[in-house]
Formats: structure tokens, sequence, C-alpha cells
């Protein structure tokens, strides 16, 4: 009996990993050519003064960036100290690891070619990084970083130098650190899902999903603890689609991307902690208010 329940873990567990992982290369592969070929400055140029119009550009700057949450948050603290106003930052960095092409392709194929929950997650993340921007946009007026680190003027000259041969190769670099660095969350995400399907009762399950706010905040604490890169959480997600509402398994898919266990550590070592504070308390009663109206709509 043992012995199945092994060896049922170890298919779903494989199963996830090839699904996921070709959306992983692509997604560190492209993150690699921003790092290198883009700089902070082109995009701090280009943000409107307007604090509305500059949390929708911010918002939709999102899908040039097929990076995991871990990655953007050291790129939007460069963005503040070169004066990019905190609600554009934060809008940029709850959007990013979302809305991206790759996020949203592998959402699609994860579904089982399904457009509707590509819509929704894709939907309700900007929704909620819209909102989030306005409320910092009239709550703080500076940009809460815990110090004023110099800019390393250095790296960026040295950067300006580089031959293009040197930026391929510091491309294909920084994405295979990504890679490594990203990928043990993703192991670890797929073994938790794969030994929660193997070992704990499917009635168990449907009997906390049966209630749409509770499931949705089951399902939020599960994308925390999990750390997911975002590239391949939907395979995570898709895995609970038959014991989970649509409104449950969509609060996973948003609020994992926005908060975790890696990314709020990065936020803490960047933020202040009353800020990162609220910040996360603000995600969490947006993506589950929007949780329940996707339950109400489906």
């Amino acid at each position: 009996m043992l012995s199945q329940s092994f060896l049922q873990l170890n298919t779903i567990f494989i199963s996830i990993l090839i699904e996921a992982i070709p959306f992983v290369l692509i997604g560190v592969l492209i993150a690699g050519v921003i790092q290198i070929f883009v700089t902070e400055e082109m995009l701090a140029k280009v943000i409107p003064k307007n604090r509305f119009l500059a949390v929708i550009y911010a918002t939709l700057l999102g899908a040039l960036f097929p990076a995991c949450e871990c990655g953007i948050v050291p790129i939007v603290r460069r963005l503040l100290q070169k004066g990019v106003p905190l609600h554009a930052g934060i809008a940029f960095m709850l959007t990013g690891p979302v809305i991206n092409p790759i996020v949203l392709f592998s959402t699609y194929v994860a579904f089982g070619n399904n457009w509707e929950m590509m819509m929704y997650r894709g939907g309700l993340a900007l929704i909620i990084s819209f909102i989030v921007g306005i409320i910092l946009s009239y709550q703080y007026k500076d940009n809460q970083l815990l110090e004023k680190l110099a800019v390393n003027q250095h790296r960026h000259n040295s950067h300006e130098k580089q031959t293009i041969w040197g930026k391929i190769m510091g491309t294909l670099r920084h994405a295979v650190e990504e890679f490594f660095s990203v990928g043990k969350y993703l192991i670890v995400g797929a073994f938790v899902a794969a030994a929660m399907q193997t070992f704990i009762k499917t009635s168990t399950l449907l009997q906390i999903g049966q209630n749409e706010a509770s499931s949705s905040l089951v399902m939020m604490g599960l994308a925390f603890v999990l750390s997911l890169c975002s590239e391949a959480d939907a395979f995570i997600a898709s895995s609970f689609s038959s014991t989970f509402s649509t409104g449950s398994l969509v609060a996973f898919l948003v609020f994992g991307p926005m908060v975790d266990i890696k990314n709020t550590m990065m936020m803490l070592a960047v933020f202040k902690k009353r800020f990162v504070g609220q910040l996360i308390l603000y995600i969490a009663i947006l993506v589950l208010a929007g949780s329940l109206l996707i339950g109400v709509m489906v």
C-alpha cells in the first residue's frame, strides 16, 4: 500500500515538473535579456507625472518583464532610487510576475487551453495593482526604502562598455543563476502538491472547498508557503481544479506571485516593515474580495 502511494506521488510530482520546466526556462532566459539590455534609466524617463497615468503605465509595463517575483524586488528598488514614484514602482512589482506573456500562456496551457482562467488571473492582478498603487500614492510621499542606498555607478559604467558577446554571456549567466534560484521552489512546490493529492483525502479537501471564503484563504495560505515561481504555479493550481473552486484557484494564482515567503523576506530587506505589513494587508483583502466576486460570477 505504501509503495503504491509512493509511486502515485512520484508520478504526479514528475508530471508537474515536466509540464512546468519549459516555461521556467523561457522565463529566466527572457529575464536575463531584460536584466542585461534594459536599464532602469530607460524606464524612469517614461513614467508619467500624473499618479493615475503613472500607475496604469507601470501596471502595463509588467507585460515586458517575464520574471519571477523573487527577481523583481531588486529592480523596483533601483527604479525607486532613480526617482520612480513609490506607487508606480509597487504597481509594476505586483503585475510584473503575473501579467507577462509567459505566465499568462503557461496559465492557459496548464488549465487545458482555458482562456477564462487566464483572463481572470490577469484581470484581477491588474485591478489589484491599480487600486494598491492609487492608495499608496495618497498615503506615502517618500519611497519607503529602509535607507538611501548609493547607486553603484561603476556597475552601470562597466555595463555600458560591455561588448555584444559579453552581454550575451551575461544574459546566459543571469538566466542560469535565476533558474537555480527559483528551481528549488518549483521542486518543493511540486512535491508538496503531489503529497497533498496522494496522502490527503479528497473528501477533506472538498469539505474545505465547499465554502468560497475558506477555500480562497486556504489557497492563498498555500501560495504564500509554497513560494512558487509564477511561470510554473499554474500547473500546481490546475492539479487542485477538481477539488477547489475557480475563485480560490484565482486567489492562489494572484496572491502567490504578489506575496510569498521569499519575496516577503526580500521586501523586508528593502522597505520599512510597517509599509510591507500594510502592503500585504491591502493585497490580501483585495485578492480575497476579488476571488469571492469571481466565485459569484462563475
